[in-house]
């Protein structure tokens, strides 16, 4: 028997339209899931994004006000995709009126944000889901299990990009994004929290840091009006408040260390994200853009050892729910109905499965650190 789960979104941007689409297709891809999504109500402020969101995705019905949602028993669990500067209110609020939560990360401004929507959560009873959708990849998950296997030794060293142009044009609109107040520590936020749990994901934790920031491009104009993705403006200049890049050395519990890069302004680079893990024995290469391949190297040569491409499949992750055979591609969108997958799983069986708040609390303790390290140009410990 399937029951229906009534769930709701609170901000309809793109990542809103994301999470939309993963709830409606994991029924195609996990038929035997106890919880089928209903889709009850979508919250969003800009004037008629939500009709246009409740028309095309079937809605049952609209509202500018985020709190109305909380108070409508009908929604069990709620996707949090506002900007950053809302998680903690949205987060903590709908936590406490018993709705489970699918949040996008970086889950607030800081780490003591995330800890408030971890806590609320934790005393509310309720399941958690967090935006980390690159540790859903399959070939990610395979890097993990080779690692844990001690198929490449001890691990030595690793390093982990994000880098990407989202930002790179000048002429790019001073959003909500570019804020420290509603923005966070900009890139830090947008895609080292990514590189952050990726790392910690394969590796285990890090126990200290060294990091340096800076802007390129100091100023952006002022939209004229609601903005959605990375659109351009023409408007007064305004300033960049938050970070463009950074850079940072890590040192993990286990002994291993690393290199976490990230760039939102990194002209020719779309989406260069990925890791290279070195071990003792052997090496480990992931690029999402080649999002099913894994480059391994392994054996007893040690020198002049060849690197091997290999091609996830059926038996890797979630492969299995979406492609028959090793070598057919997924995509990005196919991560986040993993990610929807895992969150309904938690919630029909009480526990959690992926990525959760704590897992955000972890990812924002580092960021928190890069921060410490840039303002008193030291290693740091990362807390929490």
């Amino acid at each position: 028997m399937v029951d229906t789960l009534g769930v709701a979104v609170v901000g309809f941007g793109w990542m809103g339209r994301v999470h939309t689409q993963a709830y409606a297709r994991v029924p195609h891809h996990y038929p035997r899931l106890p919880l089928r999504p209903e889709l009850v109500t979508v919250a969003e402020d800009v004037p008629g994004r939500a009709e246009e969101a409740a028309a095309q995705f079937g809605f049952s019905s609209t509202t500018r006000d985020w709190r109305e949602v909380a108070a409508d028993p009908r929604v069990k669990a709620v996707s949090i995709t506002a900007p950053n500067f809302l998680h903690r209110e949205i987060g903590v609020a709908m936590a406490e009126a018993g709705k489970h939560i699918w949040i996008e990360k970086p889950v607030g401004l800081t780490a003591e944000d995330a800890r408030a929507v971890a806590d609320a959560a934790a005393g509310a009873g309720v399941q958690s889901a967090v935006g980390f959708n690159y540790r859903n990849a399959p070939a990610v998950e395979a890097a993990r299990e080779l690692i844990s296997s001690g198929e490449i030794g001890a691990v030595t060293h690793v390093r982990v990009r994000l880098l990407s142009d989202y930002a790179a044009h000048p002429q790019g609109a001073l959003t909500w994004r570019f804020e420290r107040e509603r923005g966070g520590s900009g890139v830090l936020g947008d895609l080292a929290s990514h590189g952050a749990d990726l790392a910690r994901f394969l590796l285990g934790d890090i126990a200290s840091l060294t990091a340096d920031t800076t802007v390129f491009v100091p100023e952006r104009a002022r939209p004229t009006g609601a903005t959605a993705g990375h659109t351009l403006a023409t408007g007064t200049l305004g300033p960049v408040e938050n970070e463009d890049y950074v850079s940072c050395l890590l040192r993990f519990a286990s002994g291993a260390r690393g290199v976490l890069e990230a760039c939102r302004v990194s002209v020719g680079e779309q989406n260069n994200y990925g890791f290279e893990v070195h071990g003792t024995k052997g090496a480990v290469f992931w690029d999402f853009r080649r999002m099913g391949e894994l480059g391994v190297s392994r054996g007893t040569r040690y020198q002049d050892q060849p690197v091997s491409t290999v091609y996830v499949g059926p038996g890797d992750g979630e492969f299995g729910a979406f492609q028959p055979g090793a070598a057919n591609a997924m995509g990005y969108d196919d991560l986040k109905v993993v990610e929807a997958y895992r969150f309904l799983r938690s919630v029909a069986e009480g526990r959690p499965y992926g990525a959760t708040l704590e897992d955000a609390v972890h990812s924002a303790a580092v960021l928190d650190a890069m921060s410490r390290s840039v303002q008193s140009g030291a290693w740091v410990t990362v807390s929490g």
